[in-house]
């Protein structure tokens, strides 16, 4: 049995995994996000994390840098280690080669090539493994890998910024901006983290946005996802001019062929979705997206599609940022419209919710409560 101390090793070890993993979020996406450290004699001797997809894994990076020291040592890793040839050598291999004597993971992978195969190979091998230490936050920690590989769907978050009174803009359609500039750079640490930010057409007409990770440092932007059923928007939208990333068109056979070309012809992406009550069937759309190898979409308006999203149990996952002002106003526009719920009982949940302030805004976030909804 485990002694107490050894128990209280592997978890302060495990904390720094997850610190470490958590600093390079999405940036090796479609792959999951992954850091490693090696321990000896009770002392880090070598780290490592996976930052970009088809490069080496987390637990290859710490055994190089370790070298000989790996043996004999404990290796710590948020998330099972691969026993399968892809972009890169299994790390199974890796492992049992350095005379590592010990594995400690955070959690299972879900990915069915893995899935505790892995686990097995070390075992075989003679080398000792724990599994579950701090698995909650390994697991949130990889919530977008989680969801597309088990579902072959991205993982949704909504994100809104609001007035006090649940307003996103003015009668006049005036949003800049709503929120203050703490909350607006923690939006875009948030895109750098997903592989795609997803608007609706009227937010690409009334706002005009750029949808990039400005003003965080970051190796990839994301790919920018527009949904317009007809293609009516203008051609001039600074999105379309910015090449930091694909933009990606979300229409249906409404659209005009000459307008398709247009856009086409500025390098957008054109996906033409089926259609749902005249509008994008935005589950098929998701389904489209995954294929594509998007495992996560920010979702940053506007209400109507936001309504959607919502009507249709689409949303994993919400991060309401509040500012503290009042708009009024009937005309004013609400964060989500769609259809909504017909009682309280209909009315989505959040579970696992927590709030904190952000300079003078407060950011809720929690996760979208799907039990109840059909």
């Amino acid at each position: 049995m485990q002694n107490k101390k050894s128990k209280i090793l592997d978890d302060k070890f495990m904390k720094r995994v997850i610190q470490i993993a958590s600093r390079h979020k999405g940036q090796a996406s479609p792959d999951p996000t992954v850091a490693a450290i090696i321990v000896k004699n009770g002392k880090i001797i070598s780290e490592g994390f996976h930052n970009k997809h088809k490069s080496p894994h987390a637990e290859s990076y710490a055994i190089a840098k370790a070298k000989d020291k790996a043996k004999g040592a404990t290796l710590y890793v948020n998330l099972e280690p691969c026993c399968h040839w892809g972009n890169t050598p299994p790390c199974t291999e890796n492992i049992i080669k350095s005379g590592i004597k010990r594995v400690v993971a955070a959690m299972k992978d879900p990915n069915p090539l893995v899935n505790g195969k892995g686990f097995k190979e070390l075992l075989k091998a003679g080398i000792e493994v724990k599994v579950g230490v701090r698995e909650k936050e390994a697991k949130d920690l990889n919530e977008n890998f989680i969801k597309h590989i088990s579902q072959k769907l991205p993982f949704v978050i909504l994100k809104i910024a609001m007035s006090l009174d649940g307003k996103i803009a003015t009668r006049t359609k005036q949003s800049k901006w709503i929120s203050h500039e703490e909350s607006q750079k923690y939006v875009h640490k948030l895109r750098s983290e997903n592989d795609a930010v997803l608007i609706g057409k009227n937010t690409a007409i009334i706002d005009n946005p750029l949808l990039t990770a400005r003003k965080v440092k970051t190796q990839k932007q994301p790919v920018k996802v527009i949904v317009d059923s007809k293609l009516s928007m203008p051609i001039d939208r600074k999105f379309i001019n910015d090449k930091s990333s694909q933009t990606i068109i979300a229409t249906t056979n409404l659209a005009k062929k000459e307008k398709i070309y247009q856009f086409e012809k500025k390098g957008c992406k054109i996906i033409i979705v089926p259609r749902k009550k005249n509008k994008v069937n935005l589950k098929k759309l998701l389904f489209i997206l995954a294929k594509m190898n998007i495992t996560s979409v920010l979702v940053e308006g506007g209400s109507q599609i936001a309504g959607s999203l919502i009507d249709e149990n689409l949303v994993d996952k919400i991060v309401f940022i509040i500012s503290p002002k009042i708009i009024g106003g009937k005309n004013a526009i609400p964060s989500i419209a769609g259809n909504g719920a017909k009682s309280l009982k209909e009315a989505t949940k959040i579970k696992n919710w927590r709030v904190k302030k952000s300079g003078e805004d407060i950011i809720i976030e929690g996760c979208v409560d799907k039990g109840d909804k059909k």
